[in-house]
C-alpha cells in the first residue's frame, strides 16, 4: 500500500516537474516570440502586413507558390515552430486551413539545416542522420538534408492546393466547381 502511494503521488511530483518546464521553458519563448511578432508588425506597419496576405491570396495559379511555398517558409524559418501557424492570420479565411497544413508540415523538412525551426524535434533527424552518417558518410548527410528540405517543399505546396480545394468543397461544392473552372480557363 505504501508503495503505491509512493507512485501515486510521485506520478504528480513528474507532473508538476513538466510544468515548471514549460514555465521556464516553452511558454515565455512563445510570449516574447509574440510580443516580437507584433511589435514587428507595429513597425512594419499592419497594412503593409495585410497587403502581403492580400497579395498571396489573390485567385490563380501564380499566386499559389507564394501562398503554399514562400509564406510557409518565411513563416517556419523566422517564427519557428510553433509560432509560424499565427502567419496564417494575414490571409482570408478560406485560405487559412491550406496554409496552416503547408506550414505545419514543414517544420520537419528543414531540420537538417536549420535546427532552431523545430529543436524539440531535432532528436529524430539526428538520429537518421547518425545512421546515414554511419553507413555512408559525412557528404551523404548533407546531400539528404538539403533533398529533405527541398522536397518538403514540394510536399508543403501539394499539400496547399489539396486542402485549399478540400475546404473550398466543404464550404460551397457548387462555388468550388466554379472556381476549379475558372482556374482552368487561366491557362
Amino acid at each position: 500500500m505504501i508503495a503505491f502511494a509512493e507512485w501515486f503521488i510521485g506520478l504528480f511530483q513528474q507532473g508538476a516537474q513538466v510544468f515548471v518546464g514549460l514555465l521556464t521553458g516553452i511558454i515565455p519563448l512563445v510570449i516574447v516570440l509574440m510580443t516580437a511578432v507584433n511589435a514587428l508588425i507595429a513597425l512594419i506597419g499592419q497594412e503593409r502586413v495585410d497587403k502581403l496576405g492580400e497579395f498571396a491570396a489573390r485567385p490563380g495559379w501564380i499566386y499559389t507558390p507564394l501562398r503554399y511555398i514562400v509564406l510557409p517558409f518565411v513563416a517556419v524559418f523566422f517564427l519557428t515552430n510553433p509560432m509560424a501557424y499565427t502567419m496564417g492570420r494575414f490571409l482570408p479565411e478560406r485560405l487559412k486551413p491550406a496554409f496552416y497544413d503547408a506550414a505545419v508540415s514543414y517544420v520537419h523538412p528543414p531540420l537538417g539545416i536549420f535546427p532552431h525551426i523545430n529543436p524539440g524535434e531535432l532528436f529524430v533527424w539526428l538520429g537518421i542522420a547518425q545512421g546515414v552518417q554511419a553507413g555512408y558518410g559525412d557528404s551523404t548527410m548533407i546531400n539528404l538534408a538539403v533533398r529533405y528540405l527541398l522536397i518538403g517543399l514540394v510536399v508543403i505546396f501539394i499539400r496547399g492546393i489539396v486542402t485549399e480545394r478540400i475546404t473550398a468543397y466543404m464550404w460551397n461544392p457548387a462555388e468550388a466547381e466554379a472556381e476549379s473552372d475558372h482556374y482552368a480557363s487561366a491557362y
